[in-house]
């Protein structure tokens, strides 16, 4: 069986409150695993991570991991 490479990862860090928001943009923030304000997780990068991404993008910051 051939190997597959491990996928690109993210880290994501929550530099926004979602207060004031959208309960869908809520929602989306705890999907993505925050819990609270200057959180960062390390997601892959995978096409369903990036919709959810475009959808916060002014709550988070974006850094792709090597």
């Amino acid at each position: 069986m051939t190997e597959q490479p491990e996928p690109k990862m993210l880290r994501i860090t929550l530099v926004k409150s979602a207060i004031g928001y959208s309960e869908k943009h809520k929602a989306t923030v705890k999907a993505l695993g925050f819990h609270r304000l200057h959180q960062t997780v390390e997601l892959p990068d995978t096409p369903s991570v990036r919709g959810m991404l475009l959808k916060v993008n002014h709550l988070v910051k974006i850094e792709e991991v090597k």
